[in-house]
């Protein structure tokens, strides 16, 4: 027969600045409310003294997640298809996405366990799904709280496959009322969806008109040399359940493999097309062109005027020295006449010398004789 021991239970002691609530007044009996009545008291009843011994600020932030409204078709989701079904609007994160992060999921995950938990539905009417959807939000809460699973379903979210195919042509930029505002309204989305898989951050994003020819050629340079992280594990088909031979096993591995390189080629030839298209009616691409055909415009100009001038002054150069030459010519020409003067003006004077002298010479003779 077992022993029953009687232990001593002593209270902890109060703080010393705790003081009691004041009654609220309202006379309720908890045995009859039902869970969700039970949940609206508690939390009225924890505002009231939170405001009444002012300690407010300590309130948990459920950073207004995991209430999002559920559908007929969510519910009735069988989790042995999870597979197939939408984990963040299982957990109520639609809205969020990739862009929850853990503490957002973990706050979700705890309101939808109080909201679906089996034994806290057990005999409500209209309920029978319930369990199937509790392992739904289990299985959702598993794969996002797990990076590496997390990355393999955010790779294939459903949400996006939709989006991905509704990417806008070069048509559709051209005949719009304004091309210029209509591409960035309209690409600048689709580059911001596809960030997310690159393994390079930060991502450079479509920027704007005025970007300059450097920003734009590096944007550009970027996404033709994309480094995506995107896989499609998530997508692999399992082995039959019971099935022990290798064989089948290796020949699904094989199988998922290459059902793996074929999306991810495909996948990479579908952004290249998204880039080919950005480049092709991008506005800012006809912008540069345009300034830079008017600079070498300018340049041409300047330098046509720079020509022009150059053979102005050279002519004027030669002209100048022709006249210098000239003059220089005529001033030696000169010169070498005067000389010739000065030379003949010489001769003739010694001629008139030895003419007279040679006759002063003849009348001495004479006058010997």
């Amino acid at each position: 027969m077992p022993t029953i021991i009687e232990l001593p239970v002593v209270p902890q002691p109060l703080p010393a600045n705790w003081t009691a609530p004041a009654p609220s007044g309202k006379s309720i009996s908890l045995h009859k409310l039902s869970f969700e009545e039970h949940d609206k008291h508690a939390e009225e009843e924890r505002k009231r003294l939170e405001a009444l011994n002012g300690n407010g600020t300590g309130i948990e932030d459920d950073l207004g997640v995991g209430d999002e409204e559920e559908t007929e078709e969510l519910l009735s989701l069988d989790p042995k298809e999870w597979k197939k079904q939408d984990h963040y609007a299982v957990l109520g994160l639609s809205h969020l996405r990739y862009k929850a992060t853990p503490e957002q999921i973990k706050i979700a995950h705890r309101k939808k366990v109080l909201k679906h938990h089996p034994d806290k539905k057990a005999g409500v009417a209209g309920d029978s799904n319930d369990d199937q959807f509790f392992k739904c939000i289990q299985k959702a809460f598993d794969v996002l709280m797990n990076p590496e699973r997390r990355r393999q379903f955010d790779s294939v979210d459903p949400y996006f496959d939709l989006l991905e195919a509704d990417v806008p042509t070069a048509a559709q930029v051209q005949k719009s009322k304004n091309p210029e505002k209509y591409f960035f309204d309209a690409f600048g989305p689709v580059f911001e969806r596809e960030a997310r898989f690159s393994r390079k951050q930060p991502v450079p994003m479509l920027g704007s008109y005025d970007d300059p020819k450097e920003v734009v050629e590096a944007f550009y340079d970027f996404w033709y040399n994309f480094d995506s992280w995107r896989s499609f594990e998530y997508l692999d088909k399992e082995v039959n359940e019971g099935s022990d031979n290798r064989d089948d096993k290796r020949y699904t591995e094989k199988k998922n493999k290459a059902e793996r390189q074929r999306r991810k080629k495909e996948d990479t030839a579908r952004l290249r097309n998204i880039v080919d298209t950005a480049l092709s009616v991008d506005p800012r691409i006809k912008r540069i062109r345009q300034e830079e055909k008017e600079a070498r415009e300018a340049k041409k100009r300047n330098k046509g005027q720079v020509n022009g001038q150059t053979a102005k002054e050279k002519a004027e150069e030669e002209k100048r020295k022709a006249e210098e030459e000239a003059k220089r010519k005529a001033e030696e020409e000169a010169a070498a006449r005067a000389e010739a003067k000065r030379a003949k003006a010489a001769a003739a004077n010694a001629a008139k010398k030895a003419r007279r002298a040679a006759r002063a010479a003849e009348g001495g003779q004479a006058e010997v004789a």
